[in-house]
């Protein structure tokens, strides 16, 4: 172990996949990306090769080891993130996958979704999952197979096929076919796992239709998975950290503590919440209960909000009303007016996620008069993001009754320095947005770190961490002024 002083994160993602060398104070030292295509064979599906997922990874992984100037025996462990919910099926024998991958964005089991949230079978899978009825999920993509793909079904009987995740799937090529693994935070993400329990439920696996047999072990989020092939990147590595996307970033914040909270500004917002060692169902809906983590023999558990729509007002601003000409001139043309002169801009594009959950729900611009111009509308847009974010943080103190005192934050908008200025102003409490942006990957090279003893505490991977910090600069009758406005424009919409 003394020679080893690096760690080695795979950020498995949609779009893209990225492999990042860390030292063990948590500095970059080399970061390599790959894009992966997704395709579309007919409205509403999302499919991906399995096998370009794993050559991409795989690719960058090498010459991210390369670019650093290391040799693998320098590397103390591997970290993997991923995409979550992505449905893969392959022959446990040969590694050959059965179908495509089904993208956790895909729509094609809306209707088996609506079926299942009007049965009576729902309120026990929300109580042992803390999940909606929604195609989002593995569960009825897993099913989805098992009635279309020829075959399918008879060699799932009969224990030959492999049902997993993304992470599932790296660890199966990473190990040379010897692996069949995944993690609970990930497992928690296929509506087939009881979170209180930690394990596969008998009952779910018989509603779906999935053979346990199918599915991989459940282990912890940190600690020893496998060793990697020797002749994969030159030496074998141990794989001691596992977590999805966005659980991996809330790691990557240190919020190891209930009550602390992270947002991922990308196309869409993903918050996240620290709950503790209990799960916290929200009986209204509107939040999901899920792992953030089990490490050291203990759960931890958190409320997730998702908003449909973040940076993707902001690309509407640039390819649909094409006022501005890239993405970060939203700052410039928003900073141009004092405000939004009254201004509202409701993003429902494809509906409203949390906490409104409403899918029929479309977007609308409230308060233009003969005055407005270009930067109202700019500035109402990163309003919005703030506004909806405030919701999802209202909802989760509702949930666990406690107070939110600062929001850490990532992601491509997070960048925006009017945007979390704002976003402190509506929530009142400071946010703070770390110096380095791959949080995601962050987080998963030091549950890595941690699991293969190469560090004893998540603070000490951050020691040299440089955070901004955006203060509120706003009364509270401001604020509710400006949030009272936001609320009746949703009303509108709804």
């Amino acid at each position: 172990m003394k020679n080893r002083k690096y760690v080695l994160a795979l950020d498995c993602g949609t779009s893209s996949v990225r492999a990042i060398v860390f030292d063990l104070f948590g500095a970059p030292v080399s970061c390599v990306a790959r894009s992966v295509k997704l395709d579309y064979p007919v409205p509403g599906y999302v499919e991906q090769s399995a096998e370009e997922i794993w050559t991409r990874q795989i690719s960058a992984a090498y010459e991210a080891i390369t670019s650093a100037g290391i040799s693998a025996g320098e590397i103390a462990a591997i970290g993997i993130t991923n995409q979550r919910e992505t449905a893969i099926a392959w022959d446990k024998k040969t590694g050959q996958p059965l179908a495509p991958a089904i993208v956790w964005q895909c729509r094609r089991t809306a209707e088996r979704c609506a079926r299942l949230a009007a049965s009576p079978e729902m309120e026990t899978v929300r109580e042992k999952t803390g999940l909606v009825a929604d195609p989002y999920f593995s569960a009825t993509k897993f099913e989805w197979m098992m009635e279309n793909v020829p075959g399918l079904r008879a060699r799932a009987e009969r224990g030959e096929v492999a049902f997993g995740t993304v992470d599932s799937w790296l660890l199966y090529r990473l190990s040379g076919g010897r692996s069949f693994l995944t993690d609970l935070s990930n497992a928690s993400r296929t509506m087939l796992c009881d979170i209180r329990a930690g394990a596969w439920d008998a009952s779910l696996c018989s509603l779906f239709g999935i053979p346990e047999s199918c599915l991989c072990e459940i282990r912890p989020s940190s600690g020893l998975f496998c060793e990697t092939e020797p002749d994969l990147l030159g030496a074998p590595i141990p794989v001691c950290g596992v977590a999805g996307d966005q659980q991996s970033a809330l790691f990557g914040h240190a919020c190891v503590d209930a009550g602390e909270l992270k947002n991922t500004y990308g196309t869409g917002g993903f918050l996240l919440m620290n709950t503790g060692a209990r799960p916290k169902l929200d009986r209204k809906g509107g939040l999901l209960s899920t792992v953030a983590w089990q490490r050291d023999g203990k759960i931890t558990y958190a409320l997730e909000g998702s908003v449909f729509v973040c940076g993707a007002a902001i690309q509407w601003l640039r390819d649909g009303l094409a006022i501005i000409h890239s993405s970060p001139e939203s700052e410039e043309l928003a900073r141009s007016v004092p405000d939004s002169g009254g201004v509202y801009l409701v993003p429902a594009f494809t509906g409203l996620g949390a906490p409104y959950w409403n899918s029929a729900a479309r977007g609308a611009i409230l308060g233009i008069t003969r005055g407005t111009e270009r930067g109202h509308i700019a500035r109402a847009a990163l309003e919005a993001l703030a506004y909806q974010t405030a919701d999802v943080v209202r909802e989760m103190e509702r949930v666990t009754g406690e107070s939110v005192r600062s929001l850490r934050v990532d992601g491509g908008a997070a960048s925006n320095d009017l945007l979390m200025q704002i976003q402190a102003d509506v929530l009142g409490v400071p946010v703070r947005r770390p110096a380095y942006a791959e949080i995601t990957a962050r987080g998963a090279a030091m549950l890595a770190a941690l699991g293969v003893g190469a560090i004893s505490s998540p603070e000490e991977f951050l020691a040299g961490e440089k955070t901004t910090v955006f203060e509120p600069q706003i009364g509270d009758e401001r604020r509710r002024e400006m949030l009272d406005g936001w609320h009746e424009a949703v009303r509108r919409v709804l």
